[in-house]
Formats: C-alpha cells, sequence, structure tokens
C-alpha cells in the first residue's frame, strides 16, 4: 500500500518561505480486516494514534551567576630606571648612563650577565613566520613614481556638518582625535540651532563609529594627546576656554579654565610643554596672549606673554610650533598678520620675542600652519597665503619660498620620516606633496581628496609604518585617511644629509645678499653725504669768490678813486702852465707835466 499526498502551490508562491499551521488529525486511510488479521491479532475497536516524530521538551528555568566581561588593557613601558630619573629625557638617560659606565663594576656585571641573555635567547628562538628579513635595510625607492591611495574616510556623526579645525595622531599610531568647529563668525547655520559641541577620537581600523567622543564647555578648536601620557588629551575652545580630558575617565573634562581667567578669541593652537610632571602646556588665540597652563590647576595660567613687536603692535596668534629637540624654552608662532614671531623664556627679561621679516618676506595673510623640520630643527616651515615658506632661525627673511599655489593654502606639515618632504591643503581640495630631495620648483605629487576645502592635516610618525599614512580633514568634517608609496615616505640614502646642506646653502646665500644689500644700502649712504658735502662745499666756494671779487672790485675803486684825485691835480696843474703862458716859454716845464700826465694815464689803464 503506497499513500501519496499531493501538495498543489500556485506559481506565485515559488520560492516563497514554507508556512506551517497546527491542525487536528485526520484518517488518511484505514486497512480492511482480513481473516489472516483476525486470527493474529485481537480484533478491537477502532483507535486513532498520534505520531510525531519531534522529542518532547520541558520548560524549566533557573538563576546563574551573572558574568561580567570588563576590557583591560596593558601598557609596557621601558623599566629598570631609578625614580630620579625620567627615561623621557634623553638629557637623563644620558647623563644616568655616562655615570653608571664609569662604575668599576658596570663592566664585570655585564659580563656576567652576558651568558644568562644568550640563554635565554636560545631558549626562546623560534621561527618568526611574519619576520620581515630586509626590514631598516637602505632601498632605493627613487624609481618608483609617487603615489597616493585612499583608506578610510570617517564622517561627522552630527547632522549640522562642521569643520574639521585640527587632527592629532595618538603617538602609538592607531587612534586619531579630530576637532570640531565652524570658525565662521556668525554663522547663518547659529540662527536656526545651536553648534554641537562635540569632538571624536577615530579608531583607524573603524572608521564608522567613534571610539570615543569629548564633550567640552564650548566647541573644540584644536586637540593634542600627551605624548607622555596617551590617555590624556588638551584641547583649546571657541570661546577661549582650555580643556583637559582624561579618555579613562570619560567622555567629560575633567578640569576647565575659568573664564575670566582665560584667552578672549578662539584658542587656534595648543601644545604639551616638556617637564618631568608631563601636566604642562601652552596656548594661543587671535586676543594677541600666549599663556602657559598646569593641567591640574586650570584656575587660572602659571605665565602668560603678550604677542606684540617692538613698537608696540600686538598681533593674534593663529598657529605654534614647539619641539623639545630645538630648546625646551623656544616657542614660534604664526599670527594672522602674516608675521612670524619667536619667543625664548630665557630672554623674557629683555622681551623674549624676535619678529622676523615684516616686509617682502611675510604672508600676505594669516598663517595657518608652523612647523619645525623634524631632523633639522633649525629650520621651519609657515603656510599661509598661496605660498608655504621654509625660514631659519638666525635669518628674518625666508630663505626658500614655493611658487603660488593656484588656490589658497590652508594648512601643511613635514613629513616625519622624509625631511625634504612637506605637504601643503587647499581649498580646492587637493593634497600637494613637495620633495625637495629631488625638485625645488615643480610639486611632486597632487592628489584630489574630494571637492570640499580642505582644512587640516596631520602624518603618522611614531610607528613602524611611520610616514605612511596621512589624516586629512575638510570644512565638512570629513577626515580622509590615505596611504603613501615609499618613495614619499621611506627615506632616501643620504637625503638626511643632502637635505640638511641644501637648506645651509640656501641660509648661506640668503646671509650674503642680506650683507650685499647692507653694502649697498650702505653704500648708498655714504655717496649721499658725499653728494651734499660737496654741494655744501661748492655753496661754500662759490661764497668765497664772490667774496673775493667783491674785495677785488673794491680795492679797483679805491685805486680808481686815487687815480681821478691824481689825474685830477696834474690836469690842473698842467692848465695851470697853460694859463701862464709858459708853453712856448719853458720847454722844460712843458716836458714835465707832460711825463707826469702819462704816467697817470697808464696806471689807471
Amino acid at each position: 500500500m503506497e499513500l501519496i499526498h499531493v501538495v498543489t502551490v500556485p506559481r506565485s508562491q515559488f520560492g516563497h518561505m514554507t508556512k506551517f499551521e497546527d491542525v487536528s488529525a485526520h484518517v488518511l486511510e484505514t486497512i480492511p480486516s482480513t481473516d489472516v488479521m483476525d486470527e493474529e491479532f485481537v480484533q478491537r475497536n477502532p483507535s486513532i494514534l498520534e505520531v510525531d516524530t519531534t522529542p518532547p521538551y520541558s520548560m524549566h528555568s533557573c538563576n546563574t551567576q551573572r558574568f561580567v566581561s570588563v576590557s583591560r588593557g596593558m601598557t609596557h613601558i621601558e623599566g629598570g630606571w631609578p625614580k630620579d630619573v625620567d627615561y623621557t629625557e634623553q638629557n637623563d638617560v644620558a647623563r644616568f648612563r655616562k655615570k653608571t659606565e664609569k662604575d668599576d663594576d658596570y663592566r664585570a656585571t655585564l659580563q656576567g650577565l652576558g651568558p644568562l641573555v644568550e640563554r635565554s635567547v636560545r631558549q626562546n628562538n623560534t621561527i618568526d613566520i611574519y619576520e620581515e628579513y630586509f626590514h631598516g635595510t637602505q632601498v632605493d625607492h627613487s624609481s618608483e613614481p609617487p603615489s597616493a591611495k585612499g583608506l578610510a574616510v570617517f564622517r561627522d556623526p552630527n547632522t549640522v556638518k562642521r569643520t574639521a579645525t585640527s587632527v592629532h595622531w595618538h603617538p602609538d599610531g592607531s587612534r586619531i582625535a579630530v576637532s570640531y568647529s565652524i570658525l565662521n563668525f556668525q554663522d547663518p547655520r547659529f540662527s536656526s540651532e545651536r553648534m554641537p559641541i562635540e569632538s571624536y577620537v577615530w579608531d583607524i581600523l573603524n572608521p564608522n563609529t567613534p571610539m570615543q567622543q569629548l564633550i567640552p564647555a564650548s566647541p573644540l578648536c584644536c586637540l593634542r594627546f600627551n605624548p607622555k601620557v596617551p590617555e590624556q588629551v588638551v584641547g583649546g575652545s571657541y570661546n577661549g576656554l582650555i580643556s583637559f580630558f582624561d579618555l579613562r575617565k570619560g567622555s567629560t573634562p575633567v578640569e576647565t579654565s575659568v573664564i575670566e581667567n582665560s584667552h578672549h578669541d578662539p584658542v587656534y593652537d595648543i601644545f604639551w610643554i616638556s617637564n618631568k610632571a608631563g601636566n604642562l602646556c601652552a596656548s594661543v588665540s587671535t586676543d594677541g596672549q600666549m599663556l602657559w597652563w598646569d593641567t591640574r590647576r586650570l584656575g587660572e595660567p602659571t605665565d602668560k606673554l603678550q604677542l606684540k613687536t617692538p613698537n608696540g603692535t600686538v598681533l593674534g596668534g593663529s598657529s605654534m610650533a614647539y619641539n623639545t629637540e630645538a630648546g625646551p624654552t623656544k616657542y614660534l608662532v604664526g599670527t594672522e598678520q602674516g608675521t612670524v614671531l619667536s619667543i625664548n623664556l630665557r630672554n623674557k627679561k629683555d622681551g623674549g620675542i624676535v619678529v622676523y621679516d615684516e616686509g617682502p618676506g611675510k604672508h600676505h595673510g594669516p598663517i595657518y600652519s608652523i612647523e619645525r623640520n623634524p631632523l633639522h630643527t633649525k629650520f621651519f616651515l609657515t603656510v599661509g597665503d598661496w605660498t608655504a615658506r621654509v625660514w631659519a632661525e638666525d635669518l628674518k627673511t625666508p630663505i626658500m619660498t614655493t611658487k603660488y599655489h593656484q588656490s589658497y593654502l590652508t594648512a601643511g606639515c613635514w613629513s616625519p620620516t622624509r625631511c625634504g618632504v612637506f605637504l601643503v591643503t587647499r581649498m580646492d581640495g587637493v593634497v600637494d606633496i613637495w620633495d625637495f630631495f629631488y625638485s625645488q620648483n615643480e610639486v611632486a605629487y597632487s592628489h584630489k581628496v574630494g571637492d570640499a576645502a580642505l582644512s587640516s592635516i596631520s602624518v603618522q610618525g611614531t610607528t613602524q609604518s611611520g610616514g605612511h599614512l596621512v589624516a586629512v580633514g575638510d570644512v565638512n568634517g570629513t577626515v580622509s585617511l590615505l596611504e603613501l608609496c615609499d618613495s614619499l615616505a621611506r627615506p632616501q640614502p643620504n637625503e638626511k644629509q643632502a637635505i640638511g646642506n641644501m637648506l645651509e646653502r640656501e641660509a648661506k646665500r640668503e646671509k650674503n645678499l642680506e650683507s650685499r644689500a647692507r653694502e649697498i644700502e650702505r653704500q648708498r649712504d655714504q655717496l649721499e653725504r658725499d653728494k651734499a658735502r660737496e654741494a655744501q662745499e661748492k655753496k661754500d666756494g662759490k661764497d668765497d669768490k664772490m667774496e673775493e671779487i667783491l674785495r677785488k672790485v673794491d680795492a679797483d675803486c679805491k685805486l680808481n678813486r686815487c687815480c681821478c684825485g691824481v689825474l685830477e691835480k696834474s690836469l690842473s696843474l698842467w692848465l695851470s702852465f697853460l694859463n701862464v703862458g709858459l708853453f712856448f716859454r719853458c720847454r722844460v716845464g712843458v716836458s714835465v707835466c707832460f711825463f707826469l700826465t702819462r704816467e697817470i694815464i697808464l696806471q689807471i689803464c
């Protein structure tokens, strides 16, 4: 016996999910009884049996101990140093090493530890399948054409699109901190709704959602990770406040400055200052002040300095550069007037501010970025208007200037791995990469990031792949992550020495031009003085000659008057002779009279 049940499905239901329903049981087929069955089986009343292949289950509930998962991390830092030695300060480490190496037991201890270390290394000697066998070798990438590619895009989660005013990399290169703000005064978007205040910390491996948000009292214009304690962040706000965050303690600031003792304009740049505790920072603003802060007590600044020229003009700070290798007390400030200021706190009694070229060498607009060369800290880069300029500390004029770009420049920075490469962003959405190692006249590579104007840029420079990743922010709050090729990221052979020689040569040339200009100016002044002296002498000579002529004329007049008197007497005498009738009678008397008359006439002539 064969039981067949045909299921008919309309064509419109093909491919749809099967729908099961609970229905009551019904008899599909009955088997009639036979004689054989009557003999072998006991006849019963008709009965129905329901068969189900699903095993039965019973519902139970119980309370178990709750398992709480917590993410924990471990920070491995260099250890083994005494308490009074800060391993992050090179001077302290070098001083301690020199002192230790002079110890008599140092060599014996080192020789005794050698076999132990060698045995441990041999025990741990295993094969690393990810080992880079040629890592650290000098490879020439000059034949590779420059290129860049996009890796990720980090978008502002807020509906109101704000400008990514600054981008700063975490010291380990795995995260970026981005500050968002609208710097346009009285922006029309403020009339309908309040500007969002959140800024974010992003993980470069997860561009979809921020890793952590920062909620200050006012939108942040700049952010900086603490190089000694990477979980600490300091930022400057739009209303002039300074906010200190600890990412381990949440999104709200741990400390915030007081509005009365803070800047009066937006804080455009802020830097952590070198000290053992790692809690000092400095900030600049367009209100003309530079303030120093202690993040443990932000009630009032520890020190302040007014940014003004020797003639008393106050300048607004728009950017700042600080590098401990150049000097822990040296600062560079770019102003919104296009002038560069060099500040040295050691000379604070004498003013401490050196003003660079305020003539043809200055920028025509605000200086949006200023940064020292990572390897040659004596030289620094400024970006403003349509050009980027390279300066030397001991010169008041730029030593190198790029040609005018097609669009306005908004930011720039040096490559941390290649001392001859720097990047600048433009308002037309293009990143220009200059490589002075190969060409000082043309852009090495231009990359189109987007149609929006770019506003900030930062290069990763602390990890093994430093110099490859570049974060670029625009006015819509989008941060694009780019990866540079090896020819633009890996240092070339002898590049450091070549760039150093080139910068020194340009500095020497500029010094020669300055000395030549001073010599020409000195010669021009000397020539003007000589002309003035000659004119004076000529004028004095004319006066003397005229006086001499007048003196001679006066003398001649006196002589003429005397001669006229003698002639008059002679003529009267002669006439007297004539009158007495002695002309024919006395020839001697006539001859004497004629002789006297001739002599008088000759003297007069």
